[in-house]
C-alpha cells in the first residue's frame, strides 16, 4: 500500500482477517464512540452509521492515512441483538437464533486524502434448532463473549450453521473481497 493503513478497530478476528490477505496495519487505533442504535434505527443504517462514527474519529487523528473502521451487526429482522456480554446475553441470543435465518451486517468505511467510501455487506445465516445441551455448550466454552450475536462462526458455533448465503469473512468480522476493494480504490493518488 502506498498510504500507511491505520486500522480503528481492536478487534483481533479483523486484524488477522487483513494479515490473511497480506495487509498489516501500520497503527491500530481503535475509536472509543458510543455505540447505542438510536430509537427504530434499522440494522443496515446502524451497521453503516457505526463504521462511519468510527472512521471519522480515527481519520482526524491519523491525517495522511489510509484509514479503515467497520462494525457487524447480526439481525433478526429490525431486531438488533447485543454483543454478548453475559451469559444470559448469549443464552438469549442462542436461542432466538435457534432454527432461523438471521442477517450478519458489515459496515465498512475508508477514507484517504480527504475522500471517503463506505459498502456494507449482508450475509443471510440459518442456524439449525440448538437443543438446550447445546447451548450450556457453547456457553461453557466462553466462546460468545464480546461476539455480536453471542458466536463465532469460525469456533464451535461453526456445527450450528445449516445454511449461509454471502462473504463467510463478513460474518467473522470484515468482508475481504469488499474491503480489498475500497481500500485498493483509495489507495491510489
Amino acid at each position: 500500500m502506498a498510504l500507511p493503513l491505520v486500522l480503528a478497530s481492536a478487534s483481533p478476528r479483523r486484524l488477522e482477517l487483513l494479515r490473511q490477505i497480506g495487509l498489516e496495519p501500520e497503527k491500530i487505533d481503535p475509536a472509543d464512540t458510543d455505540e447505542t442504535p438510536l430509537p427504530a434505527e434499522p440494522p443496515r443504517a446502524y451497521a453503516l452509521r457505526m463504521a462511519r462514527a468510527k472512521l471519522e474519529i480515527v481519520a482526524a487523528r491519523h491525517p495522511g492515512s489510509l484509514v479503515l473502521a467497520a462494525d457487524s451487526v447480526v439481525a433478526v429482522g429490525r431486531r438488533i441483538l447485543p454483543k454478548a456480554e453475559s451469559e444470559s446475553d448469549a443464552r438469549s441470543c442462542l436461542a432466538l437464533l435457534s432454527g432461523r435465518r438471521h442477517k450478519v451486517l458489515g459496515g465498512i468505511a475508508v477514507s484517504a486524502r480527504g475522500r471517503v467510501r463506505t459498502r456494507l455487506v449482508e450475509t443471510a445465516v440459518r442456524f439449525k434448532k440448538l437443543e438446550q445441551r447445546e447451548i450450556d455448550a457453547y456457553v461453557l466454552s466462553g466462546e460468545w463473549q464480546g461476539k455480536a450475536g453471542g458466536y463465532a462462526i469460525q469456533g464451535r458455533a461453526a456445527t450450528f450453521v445449516s445454511f449461509l448465503s454471502g462473504s463467510y469473512s463478513n460474518v467473522v468480522g470484515l468482508a475481504l473481497f469488499e474491503t480489498s476493494a475500497l481500500l485498493r480504490s483509495l489507495d491510489q493518488p
